[in-house]
């Protein structure tokens, strides 16, 4: 494999590597020393040196499916009101086209087009940082189609389990609980936000992966965890790749600023 210029050839490796739901909560984690941080840094000690990165995160929705293919993608900070130190962070990782016209040829169900422009957002980057501060692994991100529904994104997330045996560490990027509107700034965690990180436990940990597709019917507190769904997807991403009786675990749990969860899931 080369990774420069940010070319990447795909092929076969022994094994498979295992997936990441990573809970990512405020783009502060990136810079701050806490235990959410300090959690995505011994995940990623854990895991097998990947040749690349794809990382599907709740911050770039699109009509229809994307996919960055540029070689040197910016790092975008798309949020406000934070200290400037944040602002002035970037995240070099090189990109990887070959990559990116790999995962259009395989998820070919659908048209997945080449974005040449976007770069990588703060779903992206504000976790590698700490996972991979060399930035030495060349990342592609996948675009959520906001047209979708749940089940569309769970089935076009089927298509890329061959990546896994390619040396590509997959990552889907978001929250279970997230709503914007009910957040307390301290931490604490409202019971319908505890009831619902809960039952999303004990379903992930089961493999109903039915229920969780369909999490609106799971009861009263789902209204309120996901008021939009674009933070829940991104763990239909990750779910979609396990096998049969494969490992599950999760790497942080904690509900905080009382709508915020910031459970992480390892698969494999």
């Amino acid at each position: 494999m080369s990774t420069r210029s940010g070319k990447i050839i795909v092929k076969n490796a022994e094994g498979k590597m295992p997936v990441l739901f990573v809970g990512h909560g405020s783009p502060m984690n990136a810079i701050e020393d806490n235990e959410f941080s300090r959690a995505w840094i011994r995940v990623a000690r854990s895991l097998p040196r990947a040749r690349a990165i794809l990382c599907i995160s709740a911050h770039w929705e699109t009509d229809g499916t994307c996919v960055t293919a540029m070689e040197y993608p910016r790092t975008i900070h798309d949020f406000y009101g934070f200290p400037q130190t944040l602002y002035q962070k970037k995240y070099p990782a090189s990109g990887a086209p070959d990559l990116a016209h790999f995962i259009q040829r395989v998820l070919d169900r659908v048209r997945v087009s080449a974005d040449l422009d976007r770069g990588l957002d703060h779903g992206t980057w504000s976790v590698l940082c700490r996972m991979f501060p060399s930035a030495d692994v060349p990342v592609v991100q996948l675009s959520l189609d906001r047209r979708k529904p749940p089940e569309f994104h769970y089935e076009l997330a089927q298509g890329l389990k061959g990546l896994r045996a390619q040396g590509i560490l997959i990552i889907g990027s978001g929250n279970m609980v997230h709503n914007l509107g009910r957040l307390s700034w301290d931490e604490s965690a409202f019971d319908w936000a505890l009831e619902f990180d809960e039952r999303l436990r004990k379903l992930i940990l089961s493999g109903d992966h039915s229920a969780l597709v369909h999490y609106m019917d799971i009861g009263p507190a789902a209204g309120l965890a996901v008021p939009t769904n674009e933070h829940y997807l991104p763990l239909l991403y990750a779910l979609a790749l396990q096998d049969k009786d494969e490992a599950i675990s999760f790497f942080a749990e904690k509900v905080t600023l009382g709508a915020i969860s910031m459970r992480s899931v390892r698969i494999g």
